[in-house]
């Protein structure tokens, strides 16, 4: 990760560098899917293969006197032959973006599943969890880290006993701050759920604890916690005014991080598929890790 800049920081030092100081990559993940979707479609052995499957269930349902039946079911088969290359040339469109995001940041990419280390609880949910896309090296705005498009799945039972699975999506970028292990245990900024004349009520069933600040905009937002062990004061020296400045005005939509043992996660909801979105996240969480950084370095050890 880069040294923090020399004097402190201030608010343009957590702003995102200008799209021009960039190289340009495709916009989004669905730049190139037109283009794959035709030339799929294009393909004779599309239809071949497709006309084959429908041939043959029209035959076999109109020899059982189903005639209209058939014609049904062959046409059927026939748009879900569409579908099925669809998805496919999105499937294509995913890696062209994904490779050229990589080149244009020089990062490494991985593509196929994945995994991310349990380090915090986001990476620790689930029965199941995986990565997409995978992307590693020093990320825009200076952290060296990864960026993934990540998930986790719930298996669950209903009234029934049929197993049903949900799936969480997050666009994550962390990176390791070993020096901040002896600062804070645990720092947990979370997206508000609820209301926050409960905060009270939940808190008492609360491990962590809870840190107030004086910032009505990031009240609206977070809620911030530490570890049950941790101090309170460097808390509070951690998120300095001028980093509360940033979190409620400058942080990404949807944004939270996790930082446990130096183990630092960022994430947003959903996964980004846009090079404007990307470039926002991992500058977001090279803010945060600046930040971090810098105060790992202004308090003594404990």
């Amino acid at each position: 990760m880069s040294e923090p800049p020399p004097g402190g920081a201030s608010p343009d030092d957590f702003v995102p560098p200008p799209e021009e100081d960039l190289p340009p990559v495709p916009d989004d993940a669905g730049d190139t899917r037109g283009y794959h979707f035709k030339r799929l479609l294009g393909k004779a052995l599309t239809w071949i293969l497709g006309g084959a499957v429908a041939l043959i269930a029209f035959v076999a349902i109109a020899a059982a006197g189903y005639v209209a039946v058939g014609g049904a079911v062959a046409v059927g088969i026939l748009l879900l032959t569409i579908v099925i290359v669809y998805f496919l040339a999105r499937g294509k469109a995913e890696a062209d973006f994904f490779r050229a995001y990589s080149e244009g940041r020089s990062l490494r990419w991985s593509a196929g599943r994945g995994s991310l280390p349990p380090v915090t609880p986001l990476l620790q949910r689930g029965d199941s969890r995986y990565t997409q896309q995978l992307l590693q090296g020093v990320l825009p705005g200076g952290m060296d880290g990864t960026l993934a498009l990540y998930t986790y799945e719930e298996e669950t039972r209903d009234a029934d006993g049929d197993e049903q699975t949900s799936y969480f999506h997050f666009t994550v970028a962390m990176t390791n701050l070993p020096q901040a292990a002896p600062l804070v245990r645990e720092l947990f900024c979370q997206r508000r759920f609820g209301f926050k004349f409960l905060d009270s009520a939940e808190d008492v069933f609360r491990k962590r604890q809870r840190v107030e600040q004086e910032s009505a905009e990031v009240d609206e937002r977070y809620e911030i916690f530490i570890g049950q062990d941790d101090d309170m004061n460097v808390a509070r020296q951690l998120l300095s005014p001028t980093f509360l400045v940033w979190l409620a005005d400058h942080s990404p939509e949807k944004f939270a991080f996790e930082l446990v043992a130096g183990a630092l996660v960022c994430n947003v909801r959903g996964h980004e598929k846009s090079a404007a979105d990307l470039d926002v996240l991992c500058s977001a969480a090279s803010a945060v890790a600046r930040r971090v950084h810098e105060e790992a370095l202004e308090v003594p050890a404990r």
